[in-house]
């Protein structure tokens, strides 16, 4: 393991030191497809600009899927790592430079045992995560359709390196992005009466929506409305025509998602009457939440244990990611990888700690294999 904890570390340290945006992964995506090849693992090919996929096997079933993400993100690094970002105002502030190391580990790991799987492997590198628009274009391909199961992790440093957090159920949010536009009617500062202000009606929806979308959700799901922009007016003594309020609602499931999404809607409209503005609500695509499959969340975690990896439950966290879309499809795990307690994911002294690339590895190479022999297992049975 020493062996390949070294080159696994090298990969790691590349990619961060070259980070590229969600869409721009090409020099990313090229370094990938080039280990595979090194190592002889099957490309296949991905008619998107960006992003790869490979599979290890003979195309048999069942088929199951590991996923990892490629995008950094707009921020400057300021870890003063040794390694750290030369792509200024650019960095892997949220682990992805992670996630793609430990999946071409756990590919190099699988095609050493290549005879003995009982199915085969996809592998995704998906590109554009950090903007909700990778997955679902690489779904549309149709080169997942026979994917039964799917796999994917994510750096936490809310936990100790060498530890999994692992649960059933939902685990990360759907994080619908809103935007409310009150129209008014503009005029003199000095004249407020023959004008009408949307800035004071702005105020009240912003404070109507904290008070009245949470209430509108049992207090025993997790829901979240967060007012993170008011923008309105040019000119101290201006009375605008319109104000936009922007900002991102929460939820765990669909259920109260859509009640979310009614009672926004409801709010600005109202609000807006009283006021005597109208209100304009747009909503943004966003993926569901991601939601594990108990029995694959109980696999997963019994594998790692049995790999001498201590797992924690994960805490559910309110933040989105667009792996949901791929449970969409077919069922799946999506698991947090410990590494090392320190500032949060998008920060700009975010860091994983890269100790524990091979020992990830390891668990996911393990997992998919013993999942592709239960499977595999399953199905003789049924055919039998």
């Amino acid at each position: 393991m020493k062996q390949l904890q070294e080159k696994l570390e090298a990969i790691f340290q590349d990619f961060h030191r070259h980070p590229e945006i969600s869409g721009k992964e090409f020099r990313t995506t090229e370094k990938i497809k080039a280990y595979l090849t090194e190592w002889g693992v099957s490309l296949i090919s991905l008619p998107l600009p960006t992003g790869a996929l490979a599979q290890i096997g003979f195309g048999n079933r069942p088929v199951a899927a590991l996923r990892c993400d490629l995008d950094a993100l707009p921020v400057q690094e300021e870890t003063g790592l040794l390694y750290a970002s030369e792509v200024p105002g650019c960095m892997h502030a949220c682990g992805h430079d992670f996630h793609m190391t430990s999946v071409l580990g756990a590919a190099l790991l699988l095609k050493e045992r290549e005879s003995r799987l009982k199915g085969t492997v996809r592998l995704i590198f998906q590109p554009s995560e950090e903007v909700n628009e990778g997955a679902v274009p690489v779904l549309r391909t149709g080169l997942l359709e026979d994917v039964s199961e799917y796999y994917g992790i994510h750096t936490d440093p809310e936990i100790e390196a060498g530890t999994l957090g692992i649960r059933e159920g939902a685990v990360m949010a759907c994080p619908d992005h809103f935007q409310i536009r009150i129209h008014g009617r503009g005029g003199h500062g000095a004249q407020p009466h023959l004008s009408v202000n949307p800035i004071p009606c702005a105020a009240s929806v912003a404070l109507a929506l904290q008070q009245a979308v949470p209430g509108k959700i049992s207090p025993f799901s997790p829901c979240v409305l967060s007012v993170c922009r008011i923008q309105a007016g040019d000119a101290w003594n201006v009375i605008p025509g319109q104000a936009l309020l922007e900002g991102t609602l929460r939820t765990m499931s669909e259920k109260d998602r859509a009640t979310g999404i009614l009672t926004i809607r409801e709010i600005a409209e109202h609000m807006a009457k009283a006021w005597g503005c109208t209100a304009e609500t747009v909503f943004f695509s966003a993926p569901p939440p991601v939601v594990n499959n108990a029995d694959l969340a109980a696999f997963a975690a019994e594998t790692a244990q049995s790999l001498g990896i201590r797992v924690i439950q994960q805490e559910p966290s309110m933040i989105g990611e667009d792996f949901a879309e791929y449970l969409q499809e077919k069922p799946g795990c999506f698991i947090r990888v410990g590494t090392g307690i320190g500032p949060g994911l998008h920060h700009s002294k975010f860091r994983a700690d890269p100790s524990v690339l091979s020992g990830t590895a390891e668990f996911l190479s393990e997992l998919v294999f013993r999942r592709l022999e239960k499977m595999s297992g399953s199905q003789h049975g049924k055919e039998s």
